[in-house]
């Protein structure tokens, strides 16, 4: 009789400050057959955990497949029915369970989303072998360490090694399937809040500490060392950096692995931490790059609001201070808000209107009000926003950034657009006609996922932040953060650990 493996995949990374709702459409969830469909061949750590299901021959349930962009809490009745979703098809009996989680969720009626999910199935499976491949930004809480037999996280920011990590996972718990293997888990969770920024595992103390885990993993007897950053957005207990490491029937091990790294980083600790420069200072190291050697434009990688941190896409706080300190040749893209692009729609190709841009969607958990830009310009393009990913992050999904307009007001030109997108293609401009590598300077509502393709066309590139405030700013005193567990460092930086 073959084995019967229950697989799904539930991802959001939670910003408890962001004004966007998180209701259950924001996850397109695919049910059952359409799931296993979805997830099939995808670079995904469920993709990863079909591939080793199959080659055991074994009869797989896929309950569910859904994964959420960035914003507020999930909505209570959204968390209630994925969750129930998956539970159920594991009360159905199976001999093993491949979880594809985030490790960063938070719903209205659960703070640790993924810990409350797994809390609920150890109790109807206590026994049944349990993997799950987290983000590297998971806040890993004690629920989940109680209630897994493997956790495996991401090793790279930019995320490019998804389905690497399933297949870790998936490969720890074969062999426990197998009885060839007893794996133990030890976990370290440190008092420190990272800014994501200083989460890029090319650069810094994180490349050390990954770099760290990589050599821990050669020694006999641990199998997975995984160094999360966490997600400082996450307004709940647990968020924040830890380490979990998984060994071979050895706690002593374990511990000793996990204490060894989780202390490398803490003696690091500053190098997590990001100081963000007033934003009229970025702006003028922006010039003096334009000026330098080199070809292409300067990137203006507008942090404060992130659309994969669960950032509006809305705010024009970098634009409205580039436009104030004279640059020119400036692409920015996108910016969404439906009602202008309704707007310049009706006006028609061709067309000179004024009118508000931006700054639409109020920061209300941050109790930030911003105000419209007035702006004058001509309608230069207009399409339906959708256009296939060249790469190399999501290569040949499709991008749909909704009905799409290219706004041209003399210094600037705004691709404005109805949803929310993250530019990590060149296609949020040539879609509309722009060739982005002929501007001065673009202004991307990004932190990492822009670089790979807009780093090699450009001359450098600038982190912009907002001085008043932005949903994801690296300024973690922007933000009135309440139940993560005190004192954390940098909140409370003299603190020894």
């Amino acid at each position: 009789m073959p084995l019967k493996i229950v697989i799904a995949r539930l991802n959001h990374e939670t910003n408890t400050f962001s004004p966007i709702p998180t209701p259950l459409e924001a996850f397109m969830p695919q049910w059952d057959e359409a799931a296993y469909k979805d997830q099939k061949g995808a670079r995904t750590a469920m993709g990863a955990f079909l591939d080793i299901a199959e080659k055991l021959g074994a009869e797989i349930v896929t309950p569910l497949a859904a994964m959420a962009n960035p914003s507020a809490a999930v909505a209570a009745d959204a968390y209630t029915l994925m969750n129930d979703a998956i539970v159920r098809a594991i009360e159905g009996g199976c001999d093993a369970i491949m979880l594809d989680l985030h490790g960063a969720m938070v719903a209205e009626n659960a703070d640790d989303g993924e810990g409350t999910l797994l809390e609920r199935v150890r109790r109807i499976a206590p026994d049944t072998p349990l993997c799950v491949a987290l983000d590297l930004h998971g806040n890993v809480t004690q629920k989940m360490v109680s209630n897994a037999d493997i956790i495996v996280s991401f090793k790279t920011y930019p995320h490019i090694d998804m389905y690497e990590t399933g297949a870790h996972a998936g490969r720890l718990l074969v062999d426990l399937l197998q009885r060839k293997s007893q794996p133990v888990i030890a976990w370290r969770q440190l008092p420190l809040l990272s800014a994501t920024l200083t989460s890029n595992t090319s650069a810094s103390a994180m490349q050390r500490a990954v770099e760290a885990a990589k050599e821990a993993e050669t020694q006999d007897g641990v199998l997975a060392v995984s160094v999360l950053a966490g997600f400082p957005l996450s307004d709940f207990r647990d968020a924040g950096m830890s380490v979990v490491v998984v060994a071979e029937n050895n706690p002593a091990l374990a511990d000793a692995v996990a204490e060894q790294i989780a202390r490398k980083m803490w003696n690091e600790r500053d190098d997590f931490v990001y100081d963000s420069l007033p934003l009229k200072e970025s702006l003028a190291q922006a010039r003096a790059r334009s000026q330098g050697a080199g070809q292409g434009p300067v990137l203006l990688l507008d942090h404060s609001d992130n659309v994969m941190s669960g950032g509006t896409c809305n705010t024009m706080d970098v634009l409205e201070a580039a436009l104030e300190a004279g640059l020119d040749g400036i692409a920015v893209g996108p910016i969404s808000d439906p009602e202008a692009v309704a707007a310049l729609i009706k006006a028609g190709i061709g067309a000179t209107v004024t009118l508000a841009i931006g700054n639409k969607v109020q920061l209300t958990q941050q109790g930030i009000s911003k105000t419209p830009p007035l702006l004058t310009g001509k309608v230069l393009a207009i399409t339906d926003g959708k256009f296939r990913v060249e790469g190399p992050i999501y290569t040949g999904s499709t991008i749909q950034m909704g009905n799409s307009v290219l706004f041209d007001i003399g210094a600037a030109r705004i691709v404005v657009t109805e949803e929310r997108v993250e530019p990590y293609d060149l296609g949020v401009f040539t879609s509309l006609g722009l060739d982005p590598a002929q501007e001065s300077f673009l202004i991307l509502k990004s932190r990492m996922y822009c670089r790979p393709v807009f780093v090699p066309i450009s001359r450098g590139l600038v982190e912009c932040d907002s001085d008043s405030g932005g949903p994801t700013s690296a300024n973690l005193n922007l933000f009135p953060i309440r139940k993560v567990r005190r004192p954390i460092y940098p909140l409370e930086a003299q603190l020894e650990w």
